[in-house]
């Protein structure tokens, strides 16, 4: 619609490189205010042919206006925006160019531009694709542009020292087994890891607990040999796990005799398989968990000292100052520090009790520092498996960006530290998403602290509407956003916390 607003507009002669500045709805005037900006001299007569076309696009049932301003750019001012552009798209590229590294000319009908970089190449090529596109959005006129070497910039580069963060190792937990009896095993085992820590490779770990599920599968061997499979599901109170074995032909009857609610003991081989612990029994006993049985408090390996994969940025919205008609914030919010997170995943099984744990594909965070938002951290994440057409649908997020991005043991670590220290914030987080980070960071070895507030129950204590869901909310409040990306339902969830907030001026309760 806008391309063929302004296809109609620029056959206007006066109006042929004019550019949209702004498209204004007012609501309580049923107005839509249009304004348009020239380098070229217009009549009086342009104008009202320009009106004639912006009333054609507006529906009938809103009035409309047309502001037209006249704006030459000069060379300086091309240059200025294009240091903003390169600072605002490629941080690393920002590093090593000056303004003296930004040369600019005007032509016949634009302007053309140069960016001195340390090694022009097919990837600079697309920094001044993205130039281009970026300035005809703010300036009239054609322009184009490149980047080109620069001898002796390579004098002025310096490498940073790279930090590595010390390696810990968090020893699995462990409780006595109760009541053991063989049912066909040799040993007898004296204590059983806790099935939550089962995230390490071994060739011999013993579980315990109670069977809350079993399946019976022939498989038939490539000799033409029949073998029974089983699988079982154990909870030991600390989690669940699934569990494969092959029944031997002597023990095979009293395998038969197992059922759910039975307690046994597993003596287990784990490996990894497509980004998953897998487990497999190769002797099963009779055992339990000791009567009275209170899991120990997980430890967490010491917060990472520095960032290595996952760096957060300064974030600057300068709405802030203007978003909110009341500006006053509550002590509450000014000395406390929030991170407010969303996620997008590969599904909605948050718990590895339910089957396969579905995996994280991003991950969206900004810190709320003094009642601002200030930092933010995103990234997508590698699930290590196939998105499906739903979730790519829903998220607009492919295969091929995911494939790319780190696996959560490289992010894992770089978030925990972000959030270290701050409360956690997000919509419908406490029955979702903290699931996910709590997993995922234990994964890794990382305990989070759980001091968590949901913006659903808090919405629903403060305001009345005929649903909670995030976009309900954000369109109570005039925030418009893009749903089911984790960084902008992040963003918007932020905006959300600090007016609900503002309104209830008091913390709630952790959920």
């Amino acid at each position: 619609m806008t391309e063929k607003f302004l296809e109609e507009i620029r056959k206007i002669s006066s109006f042929d490189t004019a550019i949209i500045s702004s498209v204004t709805l007012e609501k309580a005037k049923n107005l839509v205010d249009v304004s348009l900006i020239t380098d070229k001299t217009y009549s009086r007569d342009d104008e009202a042919a320009a009106k004639k076309i912006v009333r054609a696009f507006v529906p009938e049932l809103f009035s409309c206006e047309l502001h037209v301003s006249k704006l030459t750019p000069d060379c300086e001012m091309v240059a200025r925006k294009i240091l903003t552009v390169i600072g605002e798209t490629n941080r690393q590229l920002a590093a090593f160019v000056t303004a003296d590294d930004v040369k600019v000319e005007k032509t016949d009908d634009g302007f053309y531009f140069t960016v001195a970089v340390i090694h022009a190449s097919s990837y600079t090529a697309d920094v001044a694709e993205t130039i281009c596109s970026a300035l005809k959005k703010c300036f009239c006129g054609n322009f184009s542009g490149k980047c080109v070497t620069a001898a002796g910039k390579l004098d002025d580069v310096v490498i940073e020292e790279k930090h590595e963060n010390i390696q810990y190792e968090i020893a699995p937990r462990t409780f006595e087994i109760a009541d053991f009896a063989l049912l066909e095993g040799t040993a007898t085992p004296k204590t059983a890891v806790y099935i939550a820590d089962l995230n390490f490779v071994s060739e011999s770990v013993v579980i315990c607990g109670t069977i809350t599920y079993i399946r019976e599968k022939p498989i038939t061997s490539s000799s033409g040999k029949e073998k029974l499979m089983y699988y079982f599901t154990v909870n030991d109170t600390t989690a669940s796990t699934r569990v494969g074995y092959f029944a031997r032909q002597k023990s095979l009857d009293k395998i038969k005799q197992l059922k759910v609610g039975d307690n046994i003991v597993l003596t287990c081989k784990t490996e990894f398989y497509n980004g998953e612990v897998r487990t497999t029994a190769n002797y099963i006993d009779y055992g339990s968990i000791p009567s009275g049985f209170v899991p120990e408090k997980r430890a967490s390996k010491p917060v990472p000292k520095y960032y290595e994969t996952v760096f957060p940025e300064q974030f600057m919205d300068y709405t802030q100052s203007n978003l909110f008609v009341d500006t006053k914030l509550p002590d509450c919010l000014k000395n406390n520090t929030f991170v407010v997170f969303d996620l997008e995943t590969t599904g909605l099984n948050s718990s590895p009790a339910g089957g396969v744990m579905d995996r994280i594909i991003e991950i969206g965070a900004y810190k709320v520092i003094d009642g601002e938002i200030k930092e933010s951290f995103t990234t997508f994440v590698n699930p290590q498996r196939k998105l499906s057409a739903e979730i790519i649908n829903l998220t607009g997020i492919d295969q091929k960006t995911v494939d790319g991005a780190p696996t959560f043991e490289k992010v894992m670590p770089d978030f925990f530290k972000f959030i270290d220290g701050c409360y956690l914030v997000g919509h419908n987080a406490a029955n979702f998403d903290y699931k996910f980070i709590d997993y995922y960071c234990s994964q890794c070895g990382y305990v989070p602290e759980r001091k968590l507030f949901d913006t659903i129950p808090l919405a629903q204590g403060l305001l009345r509407l005929s649903n909670y869901k995030l976009n309900t909310v954000a369109d109570h409040f005039g925030i418009t956003f893009n749903h089911h990306r984790a960084s902008d339902d992040a963003l918007v969830t932020a905006k959300i916390f600090i007016e609900l907030i503002k309104i209830k001026k008091s913390l709630p309760t952790p959920c």
